[in-house]
């Protein structure tokens, strides 16, 4: 038997979240719900569950403050969040799981399997997922890739480009590190197009700012400041000569 506490500020939604776990995971105790972070504090000292669902937005604070009262709580955290474009963008760059509000049956079922094996993320990815979420509008300075056997944190500015494996991504850094990533080049072009990064060919994705040149030999190519040729397909030629124009007016 797992134990749980729910916090969410919205008693319709907690009451719905409380109400699902119990018909359809028989397996997982609710000991106590709190509507925000003073509650979630106190229920928190009182016992701590092995299952924390953590809404973000609460009355009287976010669900960051009840985690910084308890910097070494040892709960797997479940986040649930109304969907929000930019809540969603912040928990990828942090590589963070979270159940979105409305949720289907599959989905918060997802989420307590993945909680059940997960540890606590750590206090950099948790600092990603603030400052994304605080500043929307803003470039964010870091992502946490999801490789195979653990998450690497890697600076958005030290990625020269990425390049797809079939279903999965290479990074290649400054550093000349790479990183094999286990999500799709689509999932990280959809990911970073907001931020200097262009999907230049169906394989490849590449950082504006380590761009040398556009070779139109070849078929037309790029020449990377690290001294790397990436081939540009023949539909986004005119895109990213336009684009390069731009940047050098």
């Amino acid at each position: 038997m797992l134990t749980a506490i729910i916090v969410e500020d919205m008693p319709d939604a907690l009451q719905l979240l409380k109400n699902d776990l119990e018909s359809a995971h028989p397996e997982i105790k609710i000991i106590d719900t709190a509507t925000s972070v003073v509650e979630a504090a106190k229920a928190i000292r009182n016992q701590t569950p092995d299952i924390l669902f953590l809404d973000i937005m609460l009355g009287d604070g976010t669900g960051f403050d009840v985690l910084e009262i308890f910097p070494d709580l040892k709960s797997k955290i479940i986040f649930v969040t109304a969907s929000d474009e930019f809540a969603i963008r912040a928990f990828k760059f942090a590589a963070i799981d979270y159940v979105l509000k409305p949720y289907s049956n599959e989905e918060l079922a997802q989420a307590v399997a993945k909680a059940k094996e997960q540890i606590h993320p750590n206090p950099e990815r948790l600092n990603i997922l603030k400052d994304t979420l605080s500043a929307p509008e803003q470039k964010p300075d870091k992502i946490s890739l999801h490789t195979l056997d653990k998450i690497i944190i890697v600076s958005l500015d030290d990625i020269v480009r990425c390049e797809s494996d079939s279903n999965n991504t290479i990074f290649f850094l400054e550093d000349g590190q790479k990183i094999f990533v286990t999500k799709t080049l689509k999932y990280f072009s959809d990911m970073l197009k907001n931020y200097q990064f262009l999907r230049v060919h169906q394989s490849h994705l590449v950082n504006l700012q380590c761009i040398s040149a556009f070779i139109k030999a070849d078929g037309g190519y790029l020449l990377l400041k690290n001294g790397e040729n990436v081939p540009v397909s023949v539909r986004k030629k005119v895109e990213v000569m336009e684009i390069l124009d731009s940047m050098h007016r």
